[in-house]
């Protein structure tokens, strides 16, 4: 509080936030945490099928192929999906401009409504829809964000969603077998880089979020642990079983 009661400091109220809905956060998390899972997974079953043999030359080729195919599979699949949502809430946001043109009255007392459940008195929220609606486009964008949750300006791109998710699968899926490529020929190099990978990323994000660094980046080396672990014994069981 400033020195005159009553006051507040605007310096002790004004933060910004992180952005937590734009269309490359998620994208590029997820296809970072993916690639680092499961191309070490991957090649962890393939060690584990292979591990008689000095050649790490499966192990190599097995990375990059899913390199490769993950990264395009996560493109394509962001992709399609960012598109269909973003379709979709056009296609919503343009009826909504249809009944505004059409029956401006009727979606006017509708807006005050909404404000009124908000806690704004009546004679208060009928005049600010009402100069709402004085503009069209800006009717439209109120009515969208009220009703549907989505800015018509701010809809999320596909090609950024794709991009995201291609560049961050193709890194998170290269930690796993770049100790190959300088010269390992065996997982223990790999896994621990990527363990290591897991957690930095996990703590990272919790910078987003309400959890600790600690248990973000434990619980994401854990469950990468897990399917590295897993993926390796049936590797090994498949290996063993003459299958191939």
């Amino acid at each position: 509080m400033s020195a005159d009661a009553g006051t507040p400091d605007i310096s002790e109220i004004q933060h910004d936030h992180p952005d937590v809905t734009g269309g490359w956060l998620r994208p590029a998390v997820f296809g970072a945490m993916d690639g680092l899972v499961s191309n070490l997974a991957l090649i962890a079953g393939v060690a584990g099928g292979t591990r008689s043999s000095a050649d790490s030359s499966a192990v190599v080729l097995a990375g990059l192929a899913g390199l490769a195919a993950g990264a395009f599979s996560m493109a394509a699949g962001e992709y399609t999906s960012v598109a269909s949502q973003s379709e979709a809430a056009q296609k919503e946001i343009d009826k909504e401009r249809r009944e505004i043109i059409a029956n401006p009255g009727a979606e006017t007392e509708e807006l005050a409504a909404m404000y009124v459940d908000k806690g704004l008195e009546p004679a208060l929220a009928h005049e600010v829809a009402r100069q709402i609606h004085v503009d069209v486009d800006n009717a439209v964008a109120v009515h969208a964000r009220e009703e549907l949750g989505v800015d018509p300006g701010d809809l999320p791109s596909p090609m950024l969603a794709a991009t995201s998710s291609f560049l961050s699968f193709a890194v998170g899926a290269l930690v796993p077998v770049l100790p190959y490529l300088l010269g390992a020929n065996i997982l223990l190099p790999g896994l621990v880089v990527t363990l290591v990978a897991l957690f930095v990323c996990g703590a990272v994000v919790t910078q987003v979020t309400s959890r600790s660094w600690w248990y973000g980046g434990s619980r994401q080396m854990i469950l990468g642990a897990a399917a590295a672990g897993l993926t390796y014994l049936f590797g090994v069981l498949v290996g063993g079983s003459g299958i191939g």
